[in-house]
């Protein structure tokens, strides 16, 4: 029989705000232990917290991003747990009302689409961090990141594969930046995956889940799902049972393994925060942010797929809202078989450029109607698709002029004059008999290099796709 995989998602977004939750001081990333730890992330006596105001319309901006529920009303809430790196021992989150309930997340796959449900999106502060090295054995604390505003974002577990889940932390990655509400920068742990899992038997009740804690990149993410999957699957076959825990995934080994059996909600004595108040909201504010939203990520990735781009591409270019923009920009009025080009150069030269020099599409030194015009260029044949890439679009960069002005001042048109291309291939042919007689006798290297030297006897001028065409004829005449 068959076994079915259960995933559900929670993820940890830091939301980019330049300070705490509850207190002033700042959040950014890098700094020496220690220096952006106030006295209320230290948890020194007589301090009170102070909500943060941008956190809140970033959990707001989400709500509304993912067609949820804002509660008008929700409650912090205290969750007692005893580590080192939690000063206070408890975390303020919120528990029983949330500010974000419900939502969804639709995510394309290559079996179509996939409708993901979210169960609630919180606020909630982050804990320090547990320093193991260089300590001569010890272990230090630094409560650098204590207090640093998070959205946690839980999803119901409607995913089947690893596959999916990743497809959804991807969209869910994109979205955050696109609203402009988190970095997205998983290195410096700006975006953070915990994956539940669980295998059943189709139409059987829900399994006993493990959670893998801390994932922090895509790839990991998938491995991570898979090794625990193939591991629940293979301890039930043997007859043994699943016991619910948390559990760490090692990139070194590609396995799992425990960290401490699961607490449950009632192990962490939940109770309303009774330093703050109840967050309450105004519809008047509510409409305001809901005004200042973007155009949808949803929205903007149905346009592109009616337009003619494959999910990849989708996924790829709405990674940001800047390159999306780009990307429409081009596409704009373009016919549609010239779609699929116009993307790949983003995708593939341009996105080199820009990587090259370390720049957003924001800052590109070639614009989208100069790549437009480049590529039609390709299109039409004018020149070949080498030339533009490895000769023409490094020019334009440089400042040297027009995809246009550049082929005329270089002499890059292709020759596409079949008469003219025939007489070379001709010649090439007399002048090798021997490759001739090889491909013929099933050589089919021979082949390409006959293509190569009328090529090279054209200096890479003549039509790719001609000289192909008509080598081709000769040959088997």
């Amino acid at each position: 029989m068959n076994w079915e995989v259960v995933i559900g998602i929670e993820t940890h977004t830091q939301l980019s705000t330049v300070s705490k939750i509850f207190s002033g001081a700042a959040t950014a990333f890098g700094a020496e232990p220690n220096t952006q730890a106030s006295a209320v992330d230290l948890a020194l006596p007589g301090v009170l917290p102070v909500l943060n105001r941008g956190a809140v319309e970033r959990a707001i901006r989400f709500g509304l991003a993912v067609g949820a529920t804002i509660n008008r009303r929700s409650i912090f809430a205290r969750k007692n747990y005893f580590y080192p790196d939690l000063p206070k021992g408890y975390q303020i989150s919120q528990y029983e009302t949330p500010i974000v309930k419900g939502g969804e997340i639709r995510v394309l796959t290559k079996d179509g689409q996939r409708i993901v449900h979210l169960t609630r999106a919180h606020l909630e502060e982050d804990a320090g961090k547990s320093l193991h090295e260089d300590f001569q054995g010890m272990s230090g604390i630094d409560l650098n990141r204590a207090g640093t505003p998070l959205l946690e974002i839980v999803s119901e577990p409607d995913m089947r594969s690893a596959e999916e889940a990743v497809a959804y932390a991807k969209v869910l990655h994109a979205l955050v930046r696109w609203i402009d509400i988190c970095d997205g920068n998983m290195q410096e742990g700006s975006f953070r995956c915990d994956a539940n899992v669980s295998v059943r038997r189709p139409g059987a009740p829900l399994g006993t889940r493990r959670e893998i804690k801390n994932l922090n990149s895509f790839r990991f993410l998938q491995e991570a799902i898979e090794y625990e999957a193939k591991w629940q699957i293979e301890t039930l076959e043997d007859g043994g049972t699943i016991e619910q825990a948390t559990v760490l995934f090692d990139p070194d080994t590609g396995e799992t393994r425990v960290m401490r059996t699961k607490e449950d909600a009632h192990d962490y004595r939940y109770f309303p925060d009774p330093d703050l108040l109840p967050l309450v909201l105004t519809e008047k504010w509510i409409e305001q942010i809901k005004r200042s939203m973007p155009e949808s990520l949803q929205a903007t990735r149905d346009r592109m797929v009616e337009v003619g781009l494959s999910i990849e591409q989708v996924n790829q270019l709405t990674t940001s809202r800047g390159t999306s923009t780009f990307a429409l920009s081009l596409f704009a009025n373009a016919p549609r078989e010239e779609v699929p080009m116009l993307a790949n150069w983003i995708l593939g030269p341009l996105g080199a450029k820009l990587n090259e020099e370390n720049l957003d599409i924001e800052q590109s030194k070639v614009s989208s109607d100069q790549l437009k015009a480049l590529s039609k260029r390709v299109f039409d044949g004018t020149v070949s698709s080498t030339a533009a890439t490895t000769v023409i679009l490094p020019a334009m960069w440089n400042g040297e002029g027009s995809a246009d002005e550049i082929i005329e001042k270089r002499g890059l048109k292709q020759i596409s004059d079949s008469g003219a291309i025939e007489k070379i291939v001709d010649e090439v042919l007399a002048r090798n008999a021997k490759q001739v007689e090889d491909y013929k006798s099933g050589k089919d290297k021979a082949f390409n290099s006959l293509v190569g030297q009328v090529m090279k006897a054209t200096h890479g001028k003549a039509n790719p796709a001609q000289v192909n065409d008509i080598l081709k004829r000769r040959l088997v005449g």
